[in-house]
């Protein structure tokens, strides 16, 4: 019961930071399911797919009373332009990962996320009034979007992660839209981005986990949709300016995580 109660409050309070920013939550769970319920890593990442899966489903639908599916319909282009990439990114980097070697792909996402940060604040409080797209002509910007995308579905289906922290600034740098709408956008397509890379996870033996571990998984998911109710209708309440904060943190925490990661793999192998 009390590792039950554990995965309710762990899904909740994970799934209540992604519902509000437009997340899947990948990236703070999966220290949790590792460290907290001593998963083994494959385990451990095919569970927190499945959890984010839930997680972004609902935080879509739950966020539709704030931004209704008919205004993120009027975006579809943006959504196919990404997902033309990270459809096809995602594919590609589940059958290319083991050839990556693991810190080579962490030295690149951290330099990635920090980048982001920065950019992202630097571009919402020191641009402010210049909130247009990046590229003007609209071939550009279709180029750009389609390798955005798929630099995204590649991480995105390396760390097992939806992409939301890397989709997000993406959206809002790249076509200038409110990121309120962009987190809602995010989700809109990480979750597609997710279901190729979660298929191809199906072909592994550790797939068992979701058997194994169906208790500890319904409790997850139970606590994630409890949770992404209450960060979509914290929505309406919480400013544009927190959000872009809040992602930003969101960002170096993560990049952090995978710098301290580096940091432990490097000592081990000396």
């Amino acid at each position: 019961m009390k590792r039950l109660l554990q995965g309710f409050a762990a899904g909740g309070a994970v799934a209540t930071l992604a519902g509000l920013i437009g997340l899947g939550g990948a990236e703070f769970r999966l220290p949790v399911l590792k460290g907290l319920f001593r998963l083994d890593t494959l385990k451990a990442v095919i569970l927190n797919k499945a959890t984010s899966l839930i997680v972004v489903f609902f935080a879509l639908l739950f966020r539709a009373s704030e931004i209704p599916f008919d205004q993120l319909w009027e975006y579809k282009s943006i959504m196919l332009n990404l997902l033309a990439g990270s459809l096809a990114g995602a594919w590609i980097a589940a059958g290319i990962a083991m050839r990556i070697s693991e810190r080579t792909l962490d030295r690149i996402v951290l330099a990635l996320l920090l980048f982001l940060a920065t950019v992202l604040m630097g571009e919402h409080w020191f641009l402010q009034g210049e909130n247009g797209a990046l590229f003007d002509a609209p071939l550009a910007q279709m180029i750009a979007g389609v390798a955005a995308g798929f630099g995204i579905g590649v991480v995105a289906s390396m760390l097992g992660v939806a992409g939301g922290e890397l989709l997000i600034p993406v959206i809002v740098l790249l076509y200038g839209v409110d990121i309120k709408l962009a987190g809602s956008l995010s989700l809109a397509i990480s979750l597609p981005t997710m279901i190729v890379g979660f298929a191809r996870y199906s072909q592994s033996q550790a797939f068992i986990v979701l058997r194994e571990e169906r208790r500890l998984f319904i409790a997850l998911a139970v606590g994630s949709i409890a949770g992404a109710a209450a960060g979509s209708a914290l929505l309406g309440v919480v400013p544009g300016d927190m959000l872009v904060l809040l992602l930003a943190v969101v960002l170096m925490l993560s990049a952090y995580k995978i710098f301290s990661h580096q940091q432990k793999n490097s000592t081990q192998s000396a």
